[in-house]
């Protein structure tokens, strides 16, 4: 089984979010997969099927999931790169329904769909303490916690709990706010203890649920964003009904061979 590990929302190699691909003809063992994605311990590893209809399926160090942006990003990039994909468009099936991404001069767009949140009360008092800010807003798009504060220094100071991140009923926390510079519509973090991935780098699906909020905040359908982690990415946006164009770049660091 071959693999390539990608740096995706990034064009150069060492930022944005690694992901593992692989690309196969026959669907492997879920036990075996969710055992590589382990062996693998990046935030995601992704697993293309070149069946009757291509599939593409999603692993954690320690579970699988059903929407992944950054390792789709990754695995378009593979098929791409490696002249599996024809044209300038791919559809994979998915557990959140058929993923379609398009290859242009800007990279690659992968059209999901919106994830939006709804307001929250439980809870809010603890995240402020913990966010050390008042929050003006926190919701819950039944996945994961969306907490917005107004001063956007605060993002890059900010140490979380994951003690306490693992106690909420969400899978995980973001954290967003105004981009400072003003560079950007909007800055976040992301965080998923319960998934092993205690910080995500660059998190794509997130988007689903951020945007869509930044978008009514806002009144603009185009946005453009940055995660605001060690290594940083930046995603380009555009929110439509109940779709999100997501577009990023792509980079191969390397290739390697499972040997089992």
């Amino acid at each position: 089984m071959k693999f390539w590990q990608v740096d995706a929302f990034t064009d150069q190699v060492f930022g944005g979010n690694p992901a593992v691909v692989f690309v196969v003809d026959v669907m492997p063992d879920e036990g075996l997969m969710q055992k590589i994605a382990n062996e693998m311990n990046v935030s995601e590893t992704a697993f293309v099927i070149l069946g009757e209809v291509w599939t593409i399926r999603w692993f954690t160090p320690n579970s699988e999931v059903k929407l992944c942006g950054h390792a789709t990003l990754a695995a378009a990039h593979v098929l791409w790169e490696q002249g599996i994909a024809k044209g300038d468009e791919v559809t994979l099936a998915s557990l959140s329904g058929p993923l379609t991404i398009r290859r242009g001069e800007d990279g690659y767009t992968m059209d999901f769909p919106l994830q939006p949140a709804s307001e929250k009360v439980d809870g809010r008092d603890l995240i402020e303490e913990m966010v050390g800010a008042p929050l003006s807003y926190l919701g819950s798009n039944d996945h994961d916690c969306m907490a917005v504060i107004e001063d956007g220094e605060k993002l890059f100071s900010f140490v979380p709990d994951f003690g306490l991140i693992s106690q909420l009923d969400d899978r995980g926390f973001l954290l967003t706010a105004p981009d400072p510079s003003g560079q950007f519509d909007y800055i976040c973090r992301a965080f998923f203890p319960k998934l092993d991935v205690l910080e995500d780098p660059v998190t794509g699906s997130a988007n689903t649920c951020l945007a869509e909020y930044w978008s009514r905040r806002l009144g603009n359908k185009h946005l453009r964003a940055k995660q605001v982690s060690l290594r940083g990415g930046i995603l380009d946006l555009e929110v439509d009904d109940a779709r999100i164009l997501i577009t990023g770049r792509a980079v191969t660091v390397f290739e390697g061979v499972l040997a089992i």
